[in-house]
């Protein structure tokens, strides 16, 4: 595979040969989606497949509701074009966030537009009680759709299956070593689930529907109970080998440091920069129980144990952007998860000016840290869109020297 390239980004590119036939279709919804709308000829250009591929997979995936006609394009002389569209109403897919003390649920169209959302608070994380949870809240969200269920996501904090690291803490899931997650979860709600890393979900979310819409490489630190971080390589996520890549709520940043509420470790990253820690400061204060909206009000009012949070996470993010730039030379950080906007953009600000990295150019379109767009919901969203990426999305392999301007 080759890639084409829309101003600076890359985009997959498809293969006229018949047996790279799913391929194709995944690259043709691609490209449909980014551009909102096209025709068949500027599909067939933009995506270097003959005019008469093109043309079948556009019929076929008509015929399957997966596309729609959208009119057509007046320009020039001649017939003007038929320009086609992905058709929200082609499929729905839902995703589960399951944290350490929430259930967050929602359904996404083919469109990728919010459908519903359920948002549900977790008292008992053992595995019993979560299954029952995730069967009431599928069931609830699910009967209300009256479109064709595509697939499944749910979402755990990681690590998975690490001695010492899982099930273990506040920021963890408790009981869960041992049982497959994606088995019994699919049982509870009778169709196929997905089970994926939340910050790894987080990321694919921004990938799709949010500030990674249009960048093939970045690093996504992704702010759940703890701290995780999601990563996307040549337009798909990078798991690593067991699932767990990405752990950085478990990187020494002070030695001899805090004692890691998870891990039992001193001086972890997530130790001095999570929304768990952060609660936990307010509750120290007097402030218990500070949801979403507490932390917008506390921000407003310039709270001082905030700001000396937001102080201590801005110091601890900057050299670790610098070394994720180092080690993974993305084309941005972004920040995003489960803390109001405002909060995130005071620690973007903060953070600078950054250590210098292989990031510190001259030239660069993006700035080097940016702030996600898919908000509190951005795990759930992930979730839901993990199945929608294999339908929809191409894996981009980069062929050096074999771009095209478009």
């Amino acid at each position: 595979m080759t890639i084409h390239t829309i101003g600076a980004h890359p985009v997959a590119i498809g293969k006229n040969p018949e047996r790279s036939r799913d391929h194709n279709r995944r690259v043709v919804l691609d490209i449909v989606r980014r551009h909102g709308s096209l025709g068949r000829a500027h599909i067939a250009k933009l995506t270097q497949l003959t005019p008469q591929a093109v043309a079948n997979i556009v019929d076929e995936l008509m015929g399957e509701g997966l596309l729609m006609e959208t009119g057509r394009l007046r320009s020039g002389r001649g017939q003007p074009p038929i320009q086609f569209a992905v058709n929200p109403e082609g499929g729905v897919t839902i995703g589960v966030e399951i944290a350490a003390d929430h259930m967050v649920t929602v359904a996404l169209d083919f469109a990728g537009r919010l459908r519903g959302q359920r948002i549900a608070p977790l008292k008992d994380t053992t595995p019993g009680s979560i299954i029952s949870a995730f069967s009431r809240e599928f069931s609830g969200l699910a009967g209300s759709l009256g479109s064709k269920l595509l697939g499944v996501g749910a979402v755990m904090p990681g690590p998975f299956e690490i001695d010492g690291m899982t099930s273990v803490g506040p920021t963890t899931l408790s009981g869960w070593v041992g049982i497959d997650a994606a088995e019994a979860l699919s049982q509870a709600c009778g169709h196929a689930v997905v089970v994926e890393n939340d910050a790894t979900a987080a990321a694919v979310g921004e990938r799709l529907f949010g500030s990674g819409l249009s960048i093939s490489n970045f690093c996504m630190i992704y702010f759940g109970v703890g701290l995780g971080l999601g990563i996307i390589q040549d337009g798909a996520p990078y798991r690593g080998a067991f699932g767990n890549a990405g752990e950085i709520g478990h990187v020494t940043v002070v030695p001899k440091g805090r004692l890691c509420p998870s891990c039992g470790q001193c001086g972890c990253l997530e130790a001095y920069a999570s929304v768990y820690v952060l609660k936990q400061q307010l509750a120290a204060v007097g402030i218990a129980d500070s949801e979403f909206s507490d932390l917008e009000r506390l921000h407003a009012e310039g709270h001082p144990t905030l700001m000396a949070w937001i102080e201590d996470a801005a110091t601890y993010f900057g050299p670790m952007v610098a070394m994720l730039e180092n080690i993974l030379d993305p084309q941005t950080v972004i920040l995003g998860g489960a803390l109001p906007d405002a909060i995130i953009d005071e620690i973007v600000v903060r953070m600078g000016p950054l250590p210098t990295s292989v990031a510190s150019r001259r030239q660069r379109e993006l700035p080097r840290v940016i702030r996600g767009k898919t908000g509190q919901l951005t795990a759930a969203l992930g979730a839901a869109a993990i199945p929608l990426f294999d339908i929809v999305t191409p894996k981009l392999e980069i062929s050096p020297g074999n771009t095209i301007s478009a």
